[in-house]
């Protein structure tokens, strides 16, 4: 007997629909907010990321690279990678400039560090955001 199961959420639209306000909104930091007409949250979300990621910058903070060890040092390198390129066309733009620091010591290049990966870890939150109102999950 098989027992039909309610979602909370309404079925996806078709995916020609919200697959380009997602690609938007990774790419360009509010982009998607842009697209879908909501242009304060943009400018907000495009705002706060990219001042973290100049921020970031500045205090010369280090770019992970997606390096494989142990367990931890896999979990640390590989997620500050995913979050490094969560920032889209900044850290395109960033590597294209040749925007390389090492992983040394110290306060203001690990606090550049957590800047830079919080960064793309807002713009993931901004991507998801785009997604939930495309598909009209939320105004």
């Amino acid at each position: 007997m098989s027992e039909k199961v309610l979602s909370p959420y309404p079925p996806l639209p078709p995916i020609a629909k919200w697959l380009p306000v997602v690609a938007l909104a990774w790419f360009v930091p509010g982009g998607g907010h842009f697209l879908l007409k909501k242009t304060y949250r943009g400018a907000i979300l495009c705002g706060c990321t990219v001042i973290m990621f100049l921020l970031g910058l500045t205090m010369r903070g280090y770019m992970f690279e997606p390096t494989t060890g142990d367990l931890l040092t896999t979990i640390i390198y590989v997620g500050g990678f995913i979050a490094n390129v969560s920032n889209g066309v900044l850290y395109i733009i960033a590597r294209m400039f040749g925007y390389s620091q090492p992983d040394i010591a110290g306060h203001t290049v690990d606090y550049g560090t957590k800047f830079l990966v919080a960064a793309g870890l807002f713009n993931i939150l901004a991507v998801v955001d785009a997604f939930e109102i495309a598909a009209g999950r939320k105004d």
